[in-house]
Order: C-alpha cells, then sequence, then structure tokens
C-alpha cells in the first residue's frame, strides 16, 4: 500500500519550478513540507536549505542531503519574430527537448509557457532524419509574433526554463512519474524521514539539507560540508536502472521494487574525475542496518554519475562520505519514474539507521 503522505510530499515537491540557478520556488515548498520537524533553519550562500534536528551531542553531525535542482534550460536570445533561443542548464539528451510544453520563470516570478519546435518531419530531408537535433538549433514558441511582445510576457535572455509536466501516478499502481523525481524523490524521503524521527531523541545532530546546483557540477557538497563540518555525509538521490527494453542489467543492475541501492562506487566520466569510493565502514552499516530490520536494498556501483557527496567527501580535511540512492526509469526526461515501494524503503532505511547511529 502506498504511503500517501509521502506520495503528497513527492507531488508538491516535484511540481514546483527549480532548474539548477533558481530553485527558490522549490525551496519554499520544501520549508513548508518540513514545518514543525526540525530546531533550526539556515538557507546558505548558494540557497542550499539546513534544517537542523538537534541530538544529544548537538556537535555531532550527520548531514543528509538531497538535491532540489532539476535539469533545464536557459534563454539566450529573443528572435525578432519573438522566437526564443535556448541552451542546456545540466546533462541533456537532446533528442528529449523538442516538441515539448516548456514553463519559463521570470525575473518577477511570472510564469511563462512555450512549446519547442523544429523542422517538421514533412520537410525534412534523408540527412535531417538521420541526425539528432542539438538544443542549441531548437527553439520556443510563446505564440508571439515580436521580440517586444514576448518581452511584454517578462521573458529576457538569462531567464531559466523547465519542463511544463505536472506529475502523477501511473494507473493508479505504485509507479509515480514526473518531470523533477531527480531529486524531488531523495527530498520527499527526507522529509517522511524527519516526520519519523519527529518523536526521536536521537544520539548525534541531523542536518536535513536541500541543496542546489547538483545538476550543474555537484557543487553544493563542499560548500555544505564546510560550514557543518559532519562525521558522516550522505546524499539521498536517484540511481539509473537496468529494468528496461534496451538496457543491459549488468551495466545498471538496479531494478525498480527491489530496495535503495546502497552506492559503493559511482563515477561520472563525462565530467571528469567526478565520483566517490564509498568507505567500505559507511556501505557495511548501511546493509548491516537493512539486513537487521528486513529492509530490501540492492548493491549499487555504476558509472556515469555522481552526487554531492563527491565533493563533500574531499572538502575540508576529508569527510566520510556516502549515497543512498533510489531506483529511476528514464533518467533526465521530463518522465522520470520511480516506485514508491522503493521510496518507502529508504525511509525505513534512514530512520533505522538514524535511530541506532552510535559512530563509525
Amino acid at each position: 500500500m502506498i504511503n500517501n503522505k509521502l506520495l503528497e510530499t513527492l507531488y508538491n515537491l516535484d511540481n514546483t519550478f527549480g532548474v539548477s540557478g533558481n530553485e527558490e520556488e522549490t525551496a519554499a515548498a520544501l520549508r513548508k513540507e518540513m514545518e514543525g520537524l526540525y530546531d533550526e533553519h539556515i538557507e546558505d550562500p548558494l540557497g542550499s536549505q539546513i534544517f537542523i534536528k538537534y541530538g544529544k551531542d548537538r556537535e555531532r553531525k550527520i548531514v543528509l542531503s538531497a538535491h532540489m535542482d532539476e535539469i533545464g534550460f536557459i534563454l539566450n536570445y529573443i528572435e525578432d519574430n519573438g522566437i526564443g533561443r535556448f541552451l542546456p542548464v545540466g546533462y541533456h539528451d537532446d533528442r528529449t527537448a523538442v516538441n515539448q510544453d516548456m514553463v519559463v520563470m521570470t525575473e518577477s516570478g511570472k510564469k511563462v509557457y512555450g512549446v519547442t519546435g523544429s523542422k517538421p518531419a514533412h520537410i525534412m530531408t534523408e540527412e535531417d532524419h538521420e541526425k539528432v537535433i542539438k538544443i542549441e538549433d531548437l527553439y520556443v514558441d510563446f505564440g508571439t509574433t515580436s521580440r517586444e511582445e514576448t518581452q511584454a510576457l517578462g521573458v529576457e535572455a538569462g531567464d531559466y526554463m523547465g519542463f511544463a509536466r505536472e506529475g502523477y501516478v501511473l494507473n493508479n499502481g505504485k509507479f509515480y512519474t514526473g518531470k523533477s523525481v531527480d531529486d524531488r524523490a531523495g527530498c520527499a524521503v527526507l522529509v517522511e524521514a524527519l516526520r519519523r524521527l519527529q518523536d526521536e531523541e536521537l544520539d548525534v545532530t541531523v542536518c536535513m539539507v536541500g541543496s542546489v546546483q547538483e545538476e550543474v557540477g555537484m557543487r553544493s557538497g563542499a560548500p555544505l560540508a564546510n560550514r557543518l563540518n559532519p562525521e558522516l555525509f550522505l546524499a539521498v538521490d536517484v540511481t539509473l536502472t537496468g529494468d528496461t527494453p534496451g538496457v543491459e542489467i549488468n551495466k545498471c543492475s538496479e531494478r525498480m521494487g527491489a530496495g535503495p541501492g546502497i552506492k559503493f562506487y559511482d563515477w561520472d566520466p563525462i565530467l571528469g574525475a567526478t565520483g566517490n569510493n564509498v568507505p567500505r565502514k559507511v556501505t557495511s552499516a548501511l546493509i548491516q542496518t537493512a539486513k537487521k530490520h528486513n529492509i530490501p536494498f540492492q548493491r549499487e556501483v555504476m558509472t556515469g554519475g555522481g552526487t554531492d557527496a563527491w565533493s563533500a567527501a574531499m572538502s575540508g580535511c576529508g569527510v566520510l562520505a556516502g549515497g543512498i540512492c533510489i531506483p529511476q526509469r528514464y533518467m533526465h526526461t521530463a518522465v522520470g519514474t520511480v516506485n514508491m515501494d522503493d521510496m518507502e524503503y529508504t525511509v525505513q532505511l534512514l530512520v533505522n539507521f538514524l535511530k541506532e547511529y552510535k559512530g563509525l
């Protein structure tokens, strides 16, 4: 049975605008969800939201971080006829950006809607049909006929743009699909974990964080670790799955509904030497908790990814860092999909780990 409160939280967070660099609306929604669940709130200079629940020892801290930001786009030019040109924010597959509903967040906070387009298939050449249209060659149509008319809507170069799609549960089942479950799913899990720990007195202080700008270089991990000086930093993010056609299970071994992935290793060769080799004492402690409480889990080893744990691990004099990942289909598209059982299992793992944590 789906936990309706957890689903409601995911829905409320997923359906906010939060492209990297413009996460304010998501931050406001997260603060609302977190009301009454923390002792202190801090917003750091980048915009990350830090919610502190003090334990018996105020100085010993565990950071749980899930990023608020989503991939999107930024407008870079408005044509004479009112059409907007745009560039990617975060890592995209160019094929997923064409023929989409889009929303622009203007400087005033007004949302302006448009659709992306390209040359119609009817007049494409054979060569056109064989190539992927680059994002920088696409455009967004606001239904205007001049630059002045588009600007009158409040749209300017430098405005961020995201997918305009409302999330929902597929056919009343256990799969939720949304535009930004990467990583509003992680944010929702952390909110629910703090709800269940509301009346618990923990040995250590828990710092629950909705971080920013993860999708453009995992930029929040180090500043957070430097500020909070935790003895353990856990990134709660999503991970690739291999249980759909065309995806080799030996390369993406996580399966939907089989529980959270405990991260052993991640590395992003596209961004360079970014990633995290998780110390064994972190993975062993998480696995011990999962086994003790009969919580399904998976062992996650992958390339092509990265989390805030990477930058956190190398901050200051070094921080013990690892990750827990929620399996997700269709990563970095407008139709990202998670299984609510995996969300629930992730909450259970975090809650039990924190209640029993004595140190590593």
